[in-house]
């Protein structure tokens, strides 16, 4: 069994600890809700750039080397990731540092000093990190499918935004502001998973694991922030760029009738994604690689934001195939609304699903992350072991009832030399 507890520091920041047994290692996370979909139109990029700055330095560790040579002096990892959803900081170490290594990650994220020297030199990185996304057809092709999906709303945005905003209109006034308006303790919170033996069970603060607490409530008391705006209907599109080049990338999004607010819907969606592309014996690794070897990449995957669920399949192949590619996918995912999968694809879709999920929870960076994903955007619980056991108790039915409430309708993006007409 997992061990879990939480407490509340003053500042209203929750901190759950998940003891993991049979590991050497401890991570530390912090999120908030407060990833692109949070931003307002001349805010966008302004999340992923704050992730950025952060790092430059806090209070004690006051400057980038000082944060980065402290982490490497006691062998810890340190990174951070912005998503629509989310913002998330994490530092992953052997357990028997794994106060000093909260200290750091409390630090600098908790109390960042957001020098603006150093966020001038940093607008270079990020403008080079955007231009080095725009050289990926790849990278275009998921930027493409999210605008053809949702438009101008923020879940269409780009992470990363606009160069323009990065050169012109971002001042550390405005990044303080959004940090101010966004990094709410009532939309966040801090994740200690792993191996917790060598942590201090009281602090100032009083009570079990007191110390923690004291660590964590360097994060400023806010207020609890709007709402972020809800989710457009589907925009059933399709967006080209026409790029010369003999490899293309095909982008296809439907939305399925699930409601991402049932855990028990979400897992039977994880499970019907598998057995359509999420591994090598799915249906259209099988068909569309295997057997007409019209792709090298082919793949579906499954999303919940906290208020739309989106199915999505990808695939990289030649571009003198790729409409017959598209065509093809459409019909498999035609075939299973009517027929529905075997029962065997269904037994083995899960096992595979329940399977990788374990195989992923044997890392205290993925558990935290995972932690983060359930309670921040969905108020869930934060076992691992209950995440396990939801895709092992999913049903034939349930699967099959998914794969019915996928409409025809889609958003397509394609990257590569072909016209919208060739997808009508």
């Amino acid at each position: 069994m997992t061990a879990i507890s939480t407490s509340t520091p003053p500042n209203g920041l929750p901190v759950h600890r998940v003891s993991l047994e049979g590991t050497r290692a401890v991570t530390a996370l912090v999120a908030f809700d407060a990833g692109a979909r949070s931003e307002r139109p001349e805010e966008n990029g302004m999340a992923h750039f704050l992730e950025h700055l952060v790092f430059k330095g806090g209070e004690t560790f006051d400057n980038y080397r000082a944060v980065n040579e402290t982490a490497e002096r006691i062998g810890a990892q340190l990174n951070a990731y912005t998503s629509h959803d989310l913002v998330a900081f994490h530092i992953t170490a052997r357990a028997e540092v794994a106060l000093e290594a909260i200290d750091l990650l409390t630090d600098f994220v908790g109390r960042p000093r957001l020098d603006a020297e150093e966020l001038d030199r940093e607008r270079g990185v990020v403008i080079q990190e955007i231009a080095r996304s725009e050289d990926q057809p790849s990278t275009v092709a998921e930027h493409l499918i999210d605008r053809a999906a949702f438009g101008d709303h923020p879940l269409g945005r780009p992470v990363l935004g606009p160069v323009e905003h990065l050169r012109d209109t971002f001042t550390r006034e405005a990044i303080v502001a959004f940090r101010e308006r966004r990094w709410s303790g009532a939309r966040g919170g801090a994740f200690v998973v792993g191996n917790l033996e060598h942590l201090p069970t009281t602090g100032s603060a009083g009570g079990a694991d007191g110390a923690l607490d004291d660590l964590f409530n360097r994060f400023p008391a806010l207020p609890e922030p709007e709402a972020y705006e809800a989710a457009p209907p589907l925009l059933t599109r399709t967006l080209v760029e026409e790029r010369d080049s003999k490899q293309s990338h095909l982008r296809m999004v439907y939305r399925p009738s699930i409601d991402p607010t049932d855990a028990k819907q979400r897992a039977a969606l994880t499970i019907y994604a598998t057995l359509l592309g999420g591994s090598m014996g799915s249906r259209l690794f099988d068909e569309i690689r295997e057997q007409r070897g019209l792709a090298y990449s082919v793949y579906a995957l499954a999303h919940a934001f906290s208020d739309v669920p989106i199915l999505q399949l990808s695939a990289g192949l030649d571009s003198t195939r790729t409409v017959d590619a598209y065509k093809r996918m459409r019909e498999i995912v035609t075939e299973l609304r009517g027929d529905g999968p075997t029962h065997e694809e269904v037994e083995r879709a899960r096992a595979y699903a329940a399977g990788a999920r374990v195989l992923a929870f044997e890392n205290t960076n993925a558990v935290a992350r995972y932690a983060a994903q359930q309670t921040i955007l969905f108020g869930e619980t934060i076992d691992p072991d209950a995440a396990i056991s939801a895709l092992d108790a999913i049903t034939y039915d349930e699967v099959v009832e998914v794969g019915r409430g996928i409409a025809d309708e889609l958003a397509v993006a394609v990257v590569g030399p072909h016209t919208t007409a060739d997808f009508d």
